[in-house]
């Protein structure tokens, strides 16, 4: 498979320093705020970013406030972004940011590896961007780039096609300005060398494009296909007592970790939501509940699983002290108060459904 050419590293510099996009990120040299970025732009859009982030910085403007604040606060920051491992994980780093580098981010990619949540992708993105290391990268914009360019027609998810691409990269980053070498191979990626209907005629490396040339940019990269994301049914209730509602939290670790949500449980093998909301209740939080109203369902994607949630409201007293099987924590809360608490987007759909729409 063929190298780049060497002049295509100077003709995307050139294009980058006319044609990026003004983002916050882009505007500040602070490797903390450079990181936070470069977490919440894992598998998010940009558009989507922006908001977070300043709300986030404003909250948590340095290491130590991240590092010192509450579990609950950061999540809180983060509702709506998805992925909360990566809120988690930027604390815990945060933390261990503190107390092993005198609260200032290493500059040196293999310590930045060894933080919660680093992988290579994200420290080559802090150490080229934030330290001007020579360090490459490979996304998700990067991988359709250089797979055009040098027409790759393997399944870019294979190893022996991403050692190709990491090589590729690390070729590329290598001179000066390389922060913003990888910047400008991302920038092409979301903005002209689009997954779709590519705009090639835009593109600065057009002439050094083996699948322009050669085959079709757009049926490139080639990916494996990919499973179907596993259906679950589940069920939830807004369990009352003297008017308030009880909320329970996951556990730190696994999906949707350390956020709050409403009682419930996985509906068991042919197991039906009425019999499904009376055996949960029971199991995970110790109550008896009578004459649970089923008020609908509602549907959220994850990753790789599909849930279907019926959402229940018992209104009447349930008997039984709480004691919870799968939760960390639970608190009696006034109804409209469940919103306040760090929460997953299905747990905000079922909130909607049962108490309308947020004010």
């Amino acid at each position: 498979m063929p190298s780049l050419p060497r002049n295509v590293r100077r003709q995307l510099l050139g294009w980058y320093q006319s044609n990026r996009r003004d983002l916050p990120w882009r505007r500040t040299a602070d490797p903390y705020a450079i990181w936070i970025s470069e977490a919440m732009l894992q598998q998010t859009r940009v558009e989507t970013v922006i908001p977070y982030y300043e709300r986030f910085l404003d909250r948590f403007p340095d290491v130590q406030a991240l590092a010192s604040a509450d579990l609950d606060d950061v999540l809180g920051e983060w509702a709506g972004l998805g992925y909360y491992s990566r809120a988690r994980n930027l604390q815990r780093a945060a933390q261990i940011i503190v107390e092993e580098h005198a609260g200032h981010l290493p500059d040196d990619p293999e310590q930045l590896r060894a933080l919660p949540g680093v992988g290579r992708y994200t420290a080559g993105a802090v150490a080229s961007i934030a330290f001007d290391r020579p360090e490459p990268i490979v996304d998700g914009n990067v991988t359709r780039v250089l797979a055009r360019l040098l027409d790759m027609h393997d399944d870019v998810g294979k190893p022996a096609a991403q050692r190709r691409l990491w090589e590729v990269a690390g070729e590329l980053v290598k001179g000066p300005e390389p922060g913003d070498l990888n910047q400008a191979l991302m920038e092409l990626g979301a903005t002209v060398c689009i997954p779709r209907a590519p705009r090639c005629l835009a593109c600065p490396l057009l002439r050094h494009c083996q699948a322009y040339r050669k085959s079709d940019p757009a049926g490139l990269p080639v990916k494996g296909r990919k499973k179907p994301p596993r259906r679950v049914e589940a069920v939830a209730a807004l369990v009352l007592r003297r008017g308030r509602a009880l909320a329970v939290r996951r556990p730190p670790s696994g999906l949707l970790g350390g956020l709050w949500e409403l009682p419930g449980d996985d509906l068991q093998d042919r197991e039906k939501a009425p019999e499904g909301i009376l055996r949960g209740l029971r199991e995970r939080v110790g109550l008896e509940v009578t004459n649970p109203q089923k008020l609908g369902t509602v549907e959220h994607i994850f990753t790789h699983r599909l849930l279907k949630l019926h959402v229940f409201r018992c209104d009447e007293a349930p008997r039984g002290r709480t004691r919870l099987s799968g939760f960390d924590a639970h608190r009696w809360l006034p109804p409209t108060s469940l919103r306040e608490l760090p929460q997953g987007g299905v747990t905000r759909k079922a909130l909607t459904l049962l108490l309308g729409e947020p004010p």
